[in-house]
């Protein structure tokens, strides 16, 4: 039985017969919410209180970075964002950090005309694309229902009072009338998205009205909490073995995940973990399909995100790699073809070093894993992770390198940890390398 002002409250939502159906949906769910927790109780997950949280700073629970969606006419079908005009996208998320106030950050980065997000949602993940429909929650901005977002520019939502609980899937829901097709995204996400039919669903609970998947993510940046104790997070940013390229899709496998999976098995719930990896991003030159290159947007992806205190690069096996791969006709992901020398690399990590610190972060660095590569090019890898290895620049050092490298043939990964590429992990290879990073390392202990 329901109490009396509750009762009282559903019987005025009745009377908004003539209110917008969306409104009428979000506050019938919202008191029904409420009305189940307090005949139980309890304060109702959704409306949390928020406000004796005051005193935690913000803190980043989920991010990925974007990309410029690669714009030659040749470019393949699997360099094309998916047509959304007119349609729902739900993108899935995994937040690594509980806490509440959430708020949304989505990103215009690459985009040269102003982004119309017209509505948006977030709600709790359930099945493929179905959410929890008592916990859908609208997202505004300043107040408004609609996002504009300037070209090259990200907005957030408005602080959205919702308990969010590391592990447990979200679902964001945009709906956007913008005719041309996606210019910013994440090229690989390792997790399925979902796409309506025409219309606009952002407040529909159903997975079939969701029809369509693809395996980017589009305009969506990052989330943000405050969490319920003081709490900061890590940054782990790189190329595609960060971006957990060949792991199994949507079962979180990549090692940035595991390494949240330990930290969570340690006791240490006041830390996220953020994945900032790019598939095929380089340290030292641009990519029209792999991203900006990393000392240019290492303030953007790491400095910036909310409560980092720590930051791991991994990086350096595609700037080894490109400058020997053959021009070709059409769009040459591998532009510029630049063979660099270990000095130059040395140099990219150094003026990575130099940002963090210029901001008091912690910058740990890692080793080449193996890639089977040509002697002149292997000669370039061990110069470099010697370098990591003994330089003493970076604040601490994890071996990648040793975690994953056949002892048998230095040179190669261990067959059991190779994805069957010779390059990329397996789902084995990325848990070798999750429970190769030092705990004590990472939270702050010495080198």
């Amino acid at each position: 039985m329901l109490p009396t002002s509750l009762n009282h409250r559903f019987s005025a939502a009745a009377g908004l017969s003539r209110a917008p159906r969306a409104l009428r949906v979000a506050l019938r769910c919202a008191l029904f919410v409420a009305a189940v927790a307090l005949a139980q109780g309890e304060t109702s997950p959704v409306f949390a209180q928020t406000g004796q949280n005051s005193q935690n700073a913000r803190v980043g629970t989920w991010a990925t970075a974007p990309q410029a969606v690669a714009q030659h006419p040749a470019a393949p079908s699997f360099n094309r964002a998916p047509a959304v005009g007119g349609r729902t996208v739900r993108q899935i998320v995994y937040p690594t950090l509980s806490g509440n106030d959430v708020r949304v950050r989505f990103s215009n980065a690459y985009g040269t005309q102003p982004l119309v997000i017209e509505r948006a949602s977030l709600a709790m993940a359930a099945r493929g694309a179905a959410v929890n429909g008592e916990s859908l929650r609208a997202l505004t901005f300043g107040s408004q229902p609609t996002a504009h977002i300037a070209p090259g520019a990200s907005l957030e939502s408005d602080p959205l009072p919702f308990a969010v609980r590391a592990g447990t899937p979200l679902a964001v829901s945009l709906f956007t009338r913008e005719s041309r097709p996606p210019t910013t995204w994440h090229k690989i996400a390792q997790q399925s998205a979902f796409l309506s039919g025409v219309g606009d669903f952002v407040d529909d609970a159903q997975a079939s009205s969701f029809p369509k998947r693809f395996t980017n993510t589009l305009w969506l940046a990052g989330l943000s909490v405050v969490p319920d104790t003081p709490s900061h997070a890590i940054v782990t940013i790189g190329d595609s073995i960060t971006d957990g390229m060949r792991s199994t899709l949507g079962a979180n496998r990549r090692w940035p995940d595991g390494l949240a999976r330990r930290l969570e098995g340690a006791g240490r719930r006041d830390i996220a973990v953020l994945n900032l990896g790019i598939s095929g991003n380089r340290l030292l030159h641009d990519s029209a399909c792999y991203g900006e290159r990393l000392v240019a947007r290492f303030r953007r992806d790491a400095l910036e995100q909310p409560g980092v205190k720590t930051v791991i690069v991994q990086i350096g096996i595609n700037d080894i790699n490109f400058g020997y791969v053959p021009p070709h006709a059409g769009l040459d992901c591998d532009v510029p073809h630049v063979i660099v020398t270990a000095p130059e690399m040395i140099a990219g990590y150094q003026s990575l070093i130099a940002a963090a610190r210029a901001r008091n972060v912690r910058i740990l660095g890692t080793t080449i894993p193996p890639g089977k590569l040509p002697p002149e090019r292997e000669a370039v890898r061990e110069a470099v992770n010697r370098w990591v290895r003994t330089g003493g620049a970076f604040d601490g050092v994890i071996d990648f390198d040793a975690a994953l490298r056949d002892p048998s043939q230095p040179t190669r990964m261990l067959p059991r940890l190779d994805s069957g590429d010779g390059t990329h992990p397996s789902d084995a290879g990325y848990a070798a390398m999750a429970d190769a990073v030092p705990l004590p390392l990472v939270l702050g202990g010495a080198k």
